[in-house]
């Protein structure tokens, strides 16, 4: 794969992005496998690609803002992300399990994000915490939330002449989380199915309660029907609730590939999680 162009500045990465098309490459591990062609050769793509790995001070960093959002720039590694005190405990915890240390320190969430795969690992707890993503171009930039941005298996609303600039994760404060990716082996594996859950307990009262689930779809599942079961409900209620929700959940994963596997492991960590709630468990992560 030749690399055509090394822009010196974003504008100059913008302009070659609405000139060109140019391909952004920053940690290169989905494009290199998209455009793979076989042992020995090159990997081959359709378009001109241009590195962005250098532009650290325009797409890379992690930062909080004054609002508590934490932003992540585009560049920002897997790496990175999972040692950073700031980025919430689900990010990190889905940076943490990528792959291999060399991929971590090579991968990025930009491409992560923009790959779109249902087996991505960063796409299904920044979707659970309502993640933006923010886009740019040479003519302006606009903002959304993740969860629309992703529109399916490796397709997104990503724009020709748009790069990937940020995710903006805004704040939460949660008394249960919950974090699980299983796949091949302990580590060094793609996700064969993942979960994310939170819930914020006040007065006995469920203020919020969420969940997202990885590979068990074309894209991130998170059924807000099945949120809303729980949601305003008095902890002792919830219970009775299970049964109902976790159909509601059923109907929500993709009924293609594996489908009582991911259903029935999917139905026994939502299990896991809404028992800790009813038991009054220690408030923190549930394992």
């Amino acid at each position: 794969m030749a690399v055509n162009y090394v822009p010196s500045t974003l504008d100059e990465a913008l302009l070659l992005r609405k000139d060109r098309k140019a391909i952004p490459l920053a940690g290169g591990t989905d494009i290199m496998v998209q455009g793979k062609r076989g042992l020995g050769l090159a990997p081959q793509l359709d378009r001109p690609v241009m590195i962005i790995s250098h532009l650290k001070d325009e797409l890379g960093g992690i930062r909080k803002d004054e609002d508590g959002s934490v932003v992540i720039g585009a560049i920002a590694t897997a790496a990175e992300i999972a040692s950073s005190d700031i980025v919430p405990w689900h990010v990190r915890m889905a940076a943490s399990g990528m792959g291999a240390i060399a991929l971590r320190n090579s991968a990025t969430i930009g491409g992560n994000i923009g790959n779109a795969s249902p087996k991505g690992d960063l796409p299904q707890p920044l979707i659970l915490l309502d993640a933006e993503v923010v886009l740019i171009s040479f003519d302006g930039e606009r903002r959304m939330l993740l969860d629309d941005f992703i529109k399916g298996s490796k397709t997104t609303d990503l724009h020709d002449d748009e790069i990937i600039a940020s995710i903006v994760i805004p704040p939460h404060e949660f008394t249960y989380s919950y974090y699980r990716k299983i796949g091949m082996r302990k580590a060094n594996a793609i996700s064969k199915l993942s979960l994310s859950a939170a819930a914020t307990i006040k007065d006995g009262l469920v203020v919020d309660f969420r969940a997202s689930s990885g590979a068990a779809g074309p894209k991130v599942i998170r059924s807000r029907e099945a949120e809303s079961m729980i949601i305003r409900r008095p902890v002792e209620d919830i219970e009775g609730i299970v049964p109902d929700f976790l159909e509601a959940w059923d109907h929500a994963i993709s009924p293609h590939a594996m489908p009582r596997y991911r259903r029935n492991t999917t139905s026994r960590m939502l299990t896991r999680f809404l028992e800790a709630i009813v038991n009054g468990e220690p408030e923190g992560i549930v394992r």
